[in-house]
C-alpha cells in the first residue's frame, strides 16, 4: 500500500489546522478516522509528521518538510483536472492549420484564427503554409487539422469543405502590356497569351474556356508569390484572386477585372468528417458562427 490522496488531504487539514477536531469537521469524517488516517500516512512514510499531545498539536521536521510538497501535488493534481476539463470543453488543446497563400491575402485565416485565440486562449494553434493537393492527405495522416485552401480540391472520404470566403478571379499582367490600357480585359482578348498559372488552375481553365481558347501554360510554379514574380519579369499573364490584388503590388505587375459575369473563386475549410479533438470540434464550431 502508498500513501493516497485521502492520506495527503487529511495531512493537509491537520496542518492548516493544528486541530485534529477541526480537520475531521473540514472533511467530513469522524476525528478517530481521520487520526487513523494519518498514523497510517506516518507508517507509510516511515516518519512522524506530527508532535500530539493532549493540548496541542505541531508539525514536525518531517512535517514540515513534507508540507511544502504535498501541498504542491494537490494544486498540480487540481490544475490536471481543471485543465482536463477544459479539453473535454475544447476549452484546452492544441490545433495545426494548414494554408495555402491566398487564405492569407484574403484575411480569412486571420479573422479565424485571431477571433479564436481571443475566445479560447488556451488553446494553441499551429500555423503552416502547405501544397494544396497534400490538403487531404494531411488530414488524413493526423498532420493537420484543418486546411485552408481553393477549391475545387480533391479530397479523400472522410474529409469534407466547407466555403469560408467567396472571391473572384482577375488577371494579373506585366504593367507593359498593351491589355494594360483597358480597365476590364474580355477573356477572348487573351486568346494569344501565354499563362503563368498557380496552384489553382480553375480560374485560368475556365476564362479560357469563356474565350473559347485554349490556354498556352508555360509555367506552374506553385504559390502565388512566384506566379507574380514570373509575370512581372514580362511576356506572361495570370489569373489570380481578386484579394491579391488588394493587399500585394509588385513592381512591374498590373491587375485588371475580367470583362462580363465574374469568375468565382472561393476559399474552403477542409477537415475531418468524424473530427473527435474537443479543440477541434469548437474551432469549426467557432468558424461556422462567423
Amino acid at each position: 500500500m502508498s500513501v493516497e490522496l485521502r492520506h495527503v488531504r487529511s495531512f493537509l487539514s491537520v496542518a492548516r489546522h493544528l486541530h485534529f477536531t477541526r480537520a475531521a469537521e473540514e472533511l467530513g469524517i469522524a476525528p478517530p478516522a481521520l487520526t487513523r488516517q494519518i498514523q497510517e500516512a506516518e507508517r507509510l512514510l516511515g516518519v512522524r509528521l506530527f508532535h500530539r499531545t493532549k493540548r496541542s498539536v505541531a508539525l514536525t521536521a518531517a512535517g514540515e518538510a513534507y508540507l511544502a510538497e504535498a501541498a504542491s501535488a494537490l494544486e498540480h493534481l487540481a490544475r490536471g483536472a481543471e485543465r482536463a476539463a477544459l479539453a473535454e470543453r475544447g476549452e484546452a488543446g492544441r490545433i495545426v492549420v494548414g494554408y495555402v497563400g491566398s487564405a492569407v491575402y484574403a484575411g480569412v485565416l486571420q479573422a479565424a484564427v485571431r477571433g479564436f485565440r481571443a475566445r479560447y486562449p488556451l488553446v494553441e494553434i499551429d500555423i503552416g503554409e502547405i501544397v494544396m493537393r497534400e490538403a487531404g492527405a494531411l488530414l488524413m495522416e493526423g498532420r493537420i487539422d484543418v486546411a485552408y485552401v481553393r477549391p475545387p480540391v480533391p479530397h479523400p472520404e472522410g474529409v469534407e469543405a466547407r466555403t469560408v470566403h467567396r472571391d473572384a478571379f482577375i488577371v494579373a499582367l506585366p504593367a507593359d502590356s498593351p491589355l494594360a490600357s483597358s480597365a476590364a480585359i474580355a477573356p477572348a482578348q487573351l486568346r494569344d497569351q501565354s499563362f503563368v498559372v498557380p496552384e489553382q488552375e480553375s480560374g485560368t481553365l475556365e476564362v479560357a474556356r469563356r474565350g473559347r481558347f485554349t490556354a498556352r501554360i508555360v509555367a506552374q510554379p506553385g504559390t502565388l508569390a512566384e506566379v507574380l514574380a514570373h509575370v512581372s519579369l514580362g511576356g506572361d499573364v495570370a489569373i489570380v484572386p481578386r484579394s491579391l490584388a488588394q493587399c500585394v503590388t509588385v513592381p512591374g505587375v498590373e491587375y485588371r477585372e475580367i470583362a462580363g459575369k465574374a469568375v468565382p473563386s472561393e476559399v474552403a475549410m477542409m477537415y475531418r468528417r468524424f473530427e473527435r479533438a474537443a479543440a477541434v470540434r469548437a474551432y469549426l464550431g467557432f468558424v461556422g458562427e462567423a
